[in-house]
């Protein structure tokens, strides 16, 4: 049972190189490689984890925050394939890839673990691993419109959205530039991409706020703000709001009527530093310095949001909005193929 009353980080990376059997996929390319190992190694994996059983080193070392910090438990996320308009798998895009089973047993393992489904809802049986997904016992789903070519307001899209509005389950997407996985359409950055699912009734999280992540990138900030006092049911996320541009919108997060609509989550495995928030004036000097020796990430990005003036709720909050799997959801053990009634 999840308590509602202890901390939830909502965005969380599952991280895997397949060398476990799990399907997951990692191939950055460029100078992305040198991102993906600096991660790593932040989280305090060895720097050759990358090209070793990534997949179990990854996972006992997040169990380990996880364990080590105050969060209750967090939302760990799949990551779906990139697909074309016509819903065909375009692999040459597809650098970093978790499958939605793998998530679902870990966290049928673990009981420190919430899965995050991501599925494009252009491939033929969308609809199909919705449903199997749900029986599986998903509790959000997520997506990167830019880098995964979703536009979710397209027409032929309703149904899908209209299926996760009447199972209850919310999606967490992202908004804003991003510059960690390649960028399909960057278009879609704008939260507006969001307008379908809200209006079929589907929960969202809008992860980042529309904030921007490099100096030459759009900032698509306002048209968030915008929204929410349009949509009842959009909220946004922290996560990653201790870099550099996405900071500078702290304080608006800290006001109503957005206040209320944050979400804690960490962008797990980026890493946590308080240097911005601590040169903006955001943070005092004593308490930037206590952030930053707390050598568990997890708990450094909580302490950090909670140092920020974020409000107790704000961290409790994605509670009431997940998706939580019932009793009746089947255990590690059984074949996720029969979709719950």
């Amino acid at each position: 049972m999840i308590d509602p009353a202890r901390p939830i980080d909502a965005h969380v990376h599952i991280v895997g190189n397949g060398s476990g059997g799990t399907g997951c996929r990692l191939q950055p390319r460029g100078w992305r490689r040198l991102t993906a190992r600096a991660m790593i190694e932040r989280i305090g994996l060895p720097p050759d984890a990358l090209t070793a059983d990534l997949d179990a080193l990854y996972v006992a070392r997040l169990l380990e925050l996880v364990r080590g910090s105050t969060l209750r438990a967090v939302v760990i996320l799949a990551q779906e394939k990139v697909y074309d308009s016509a819903g065909r798998v375009v692999q040459d895009a597809t650098a970093y890839y978790v499958p939605n089973d793998y998530v679902l047993e870990l966290a049928h393992r673990h009981p420190e673990f919430l899965p995050a489904v991501s599925i494009h809802p252009a491939r033929e049986d969308a609809l199909d691993e919705l449903e199997r997904c749900l029986a599986g016992g998903a509790v959000m789903m997520k997506c990167l419109p830019m880098c995964q070519n979703i536009d979710c307001n397209e027409p032929r899209f309703r149904p899908f959205w209209e299926r996760m509005a009447e199972a209850g389950l919310p999606l967490l997407a992202h908004t804003g530039s991003e510059h960690t996985l390649p960028v399909v359409r960057p278009e879609l950055a704008d939260p507006a991409v969001l307008r379908l699912p809200l209006e079929c009734g589907v929960t969202c999280i809008a992860a980042h706020c529309g904030t921007r992540s490099s100096p030459l990138s759009r900032d698509w900030f306002r048209t968030f703000a915008e929204m929410v006092r349009r949509y009842p049911n959009l909220y946004g996320d922290t996560s990653a709001f201790h870099l550099p541009l996405r900071s500078r919108h702290v304080r608006s997060c800290l006001r109503e009527p957005l206040a209320s609509r944050m979400i804690h989550g960490s962008d797990y495995p980026v890493p946590v530093f308080g240097h911005w928030l601590w040169m903006r004036g955001q943070l005092g000097w004593q308490i930037f310095q206590s952030c930053q020796k707390v050598l568990n990430v997890l708990e450094r990005d909580y302490r950090l949001k909670q140092a920020l003036g974020f409000a107790p709720e704000v961290f409790t909050r994605i509670a009431h909005l997940l998706r939580l799997p019932n009793e009746s959801a089947p255990g590690p053990d059984q074949p996720l193929t029969e979709p719950r009634p």
